[in-house]
């Protein structure tokens, strides 16, 4: 059965136990997931390729009750078509009190998984697509006018910009915003910069770009004048995923128009003057096609730094640097 995500409120529960979720928009895959999942309970998280490596151990933990929580959410994430002889198997077991969410980047339609889903009346499949700036523009002023905070149209742009379309970002950015104010203190150009760490995330900001535009030298420079920490990798793959997206966008429209300026001028948000010269860098050098391998091999580093904190710079490190050096669209 197909849904929409503003239609969790016609699940039921008794009947309804299993739920894909997939898209490209994870901000809103998370708020949904908190909205279907028992209120109280034990929340359980994997990764399909964990289960699928130990069958027995993921059973064991969904069969076990415990004497003081009765309701459980278990969350796959990463799916694909190999999940589906897990969800045979927890069909078949008719497990009570528990929910299954399985969530799956974008899948075509021949997805298997997908196709299951969509057909199956006691099984729920909800589509997520990414947020518009429109979208993203009214969740912010929606935000400001309920909490009654005064805002200019450049600060409000401001904040867009940083969060470059990721809704996730924006609605953490917002709540630090909320806090700040309620100590009656007002929201300037000047505190907003220091509040959504613009500031502080230059260095990284500019890493990610010189990166992007495969500026070589200046690319060394940021990673030998800069002490990141294992702790900061994950922040920094975001932000290389955040602006690698807004690159493949910029792409197609470049590949469509075959007008660099055009494509700079049109683009949605705006870009700061000071960043158009990089960001037609950006275009140059990368096609879709290597844009799309890039975001899956980002994803693919998270996975591997968040297996291996301790050795997260190091990785990170090499990644950057591999992107930096390779080859230009027009070079062979």
């Amino acid at each position: 059965m197909i849904l929409k995500y503003f239609e969790t409120e016609k699940i039921n529960k008794k009947e309804t136990k299993l739920f894909l979720l997939y898209g490209k928009n994870s901000g809103l895959i998370k708020d949904t997931i908190n909205k279907i999942e028992f209120s109280k309970g034990e929340r359980f998280q994997y990764d399909e390729k964990d289960i699928l490596e130990n069958e027995k151990l993921f059973f064991e933990n969904i069969l076990v009750k415990s004497l003081f929580v009765q309701n459980k959410t278990i969350i796959i994430n990463r799916s694909t078509d190999k999940i589906l002889k897990i969800i045979d198997q927890i069909l078949d077991k008719n497990i009570e009190d528990v929910l299954v969410i399985i969530t799956a980047e974008n899948l075509e339609k021949k997805s298997k998984l997908r196709s299951f889903f969509e057909k199956e009346k006691n099984l729920v499949c909800i589509p997520f697509y990414p947020d518009t700036e429109k979208t993203l523009l009214k969740l912010a002023m929606d935000f400001f006018k309920n909490e009654k905070i005064a805002v200019s149209q450049i600060n409000l742009n401001q904040i867009l910009n940083k969060n470059l379309g990721d809704r996730e970002n924006l609605l953490n950015e917002l709540k630090k915003i909320k806090y700040f104010v309620k100590n009656g203190k007002k929201v300037t150009t000047e505190t907003l910069s220091k509040l959504i760490n613009l500031s502080e995330d230059y260095s990284t900001s500019e890493l990610v770009d010189n990166c992007l535009a495969k500026n070589k030298n200046k690319t060394l420079t940021i990673l030998n004048e800069n002490n990141f920490k294992n702790e900061d990798c994950i922040a920094i793959l975001r932000i290389f995923l955040s602006k690698t997206k807004r690159i493949l966008t910029l792409a197609k429209d470049y590949e469509k128009n075959k007008n660099i300026d055009l494509t700079i001028s049109s683009a949605r948000p705006p870009i700061f003057w000071k960043d158009k010269e990089i960001v037609k860098q950006q275009i140059i050098r990368w096609n879709t096609k290597k844009l799309k391998k890039l975001i899956f091999e980002i994803s693919e580093i998270e996975i591997l730094i968040k297996k291996n904190l301790n050795s997260g710079v190091h990785l990170l490190y090499n990644f950057v640097i591999k992107q930096t050096l390779q080859k230009f669209n027009n070079e062979i």
